[in-house]
């Protein structure tokens, strides 16, 4: 055990405890009456009786869950490195801003097969045999029991610095390392001003900067969208009565804590429109850029606008669909005219990654390198990529279910049912090597492992070389 925790240490980082001794939260000062009143005003309803926790206090259920933590996360690990190879190994190809982009194949073969001796296996038999890679299979929340939101320390440490707000679980810690995610904190491209770049100025936008890096680029709507999109609310975890997950009562979460910048920080959290609790898949937050030019949100949930994810997020997902407990812990009701509209103005300008490579119709341009051609015409030929993903943004907008049952039993995998993920959105490729990890539910680390997960999924038997051309495509898109 203590080999895992200090693996723990070494790849993801020291556990996270909580300050929890920092007072009890009290309101700020408003010039109220003591009755809540600003004095000669009728008096505000009584808030709702807080949510029923059972027979424990919220202190004892901190202290238990607080002490529990450690073994938690470190089995948790020892799980992950059953699946994958989580080490640092960077690639010369580099994010906007400069994060290497990790190579390699991280996902761990089943003993006594290859690469190529699993594409050489029809469906049937890599189900029989048992044979398809653990990496694979769905992935679980760190505590599927619990669930909830959960942000790459790198996000919660910036929030905490610019805010005071303070994104840290008493019960959990996210669980991937640093490295094998997008960069922090992200570029921000604009549809309205591409002549800027990137427009974060390496900042990442809260509530207590957006004003200074936005007021001159975008106009008083916007600025409004961008005023909420980056305010806190409160959430499931995250919220000021005793049924939460941070030591101190909390504001809540932003929409920008999971879409860092517009675009993603790999935040995780579980779907909350699949019952019961066990069958709930993990969702890799995926990024907005170029949300303008998609038709679907919300990977299954088939959502039709920008608008009807923004206000189904406050009103759902910031609560896992339970209407009660979002009622008692402090739902935020949008208005559709004048906060939603305003929030998916701002995320309608958000734009992909410039790919100087690519031509205005998605075609490489004739510089692009003999591996990166060769790889555009895998893309649309043998490999099958471009039937699902076609130019210019490479998503068809619609839904696929890839059958994945095909290939494993249905299984328990700490606490998660894995079964076939039935339909999931086609997500845009544009910029995609800056959106790591791949997939839903972040189960694929890298790019090369994506394209060893599609050359068996979709049986297209790619040789090494042409999986290493279709790499080169990708990462210039």
């Amino acid at each position: 055990m203590k080999v895992t925790r200090l693996l723990h240490a070494f790849i993801c980082g020291p556990i996270v405890l909580a300050a929890c001794d920092e007072g009890p939260w009290e309101p700020p000062d408003t010039g109220e009456t003591s009755d809540g009143t600003s004095g000669g005003e009728e008096p505000p309803p009584p808030p709702p009786p807080p949510p029923d926790v059972g027979d424990e206090s919220f202190e004892a259920l901190k202290e238990r869950l607080t002490a529990e933590k450690p073994q938690v996360m470190a089995d948790h690990l020892a799980f992950l490195m059953t699946r994958y190879d989580l080490s640092d190994n960077p690639s010369s190809v580099t994010m906007t801003r400069g994060r290497p982009v990790q190579q390699g194949i991280r996902v761990w073969l089943p003993d006594g097969y290859s690469w190529e001796d699993l594409a050489a296996m029809t469906p049937e038999e890599i189900l029989t045999e048992d044979a398809f890679p653990q990496g694979f299979l769905p992935l679980p929340h760190p505590k599927q029991a619990e669930g909830g939101m959960l942000f790459p320390q790198s996000h919660i440490d910036e929030v905490l610095a610019q805010t005071g707000r303070d994104l840290t679980r008493f019960d959990l810690d996210f669980d991937l390392p640093e490295h094998l995610l997008p960069e922090f904190p992200p570029a921000i491209f604009l549809t309205t001003r591409p002549d800027l770049g990137d427009v974060s100025q390496g900042e990442l936008v809260t509530t207590h900067n957006f004003y200074r890096l936005f007021k001159d680029i975008l106009n008083s709507k916007q600025l409004d969208g961008m005023r909420l999109l980056v305010s806190p609310f409160a959430q499931q975890q995250f919220n000021l009565t005793d049924d939460r997950r941070s030591c101190a009562p909390s504001l809540g979460v932003a929409c920008f804590d999971c879409h860092a910048n517009g675009h993603t920080n790999a935040g995780t959290h579980l779907v909350g429109d699949i019952r019961p609790q066990e069958f709930r898949n993990r969702i890799d937050t995926p990024a907005l850029r170029g949300v303008n030019i998609q038709r679907l949100l919300g990977s299954q949930r088939a959502l039709m606008t920008v608008e009807d994810f923004t206000e189904f997020e406050q009103r759902a997902a910031y609560f896992d669909g339970d209407l009660d407990k979002a009622a008692l812990k402090g739902v935020n009701p949008l208005d559709r005219a004048s906060q939603v509209h305003h929030m998916a103005e701002v995320q309608r300008l958000l734009d992909f990654p410039p790919a100087p490579k690519l031509d205005v119709f998605g075609y490489l341009e004739p510089e692009a390198s003999e591996a990166e051609l060769a790889g555009e015409a895998l893309f649309f030929g043998k490999a099958r990529c471009g039937e699902c993903h076609p130019r210019p943004h490479f998503t068809d907008n619609t839904m696929h279910d890839l059958e994945l049952e095909r290939f494993f039993t249905t299984r328990e995998i700490r606490g998660l049912v894995a079964d076939g993920d039935g339909p999931i959105k086609t997500f845009p490729l544009r910029g995609i090597k800056e959106s790591p990890p791949y997939f839903h539910d972040g189960r694929l680390l890298t790019l090369e492992d994506t394209i060893e997960f599609f050359n068996l999924v979709l049986g297209v038997a790619l040789t090494a070389e042409e999986k290493a051309d279709l790499l080169a495509y990708l990462l210039v898109l």
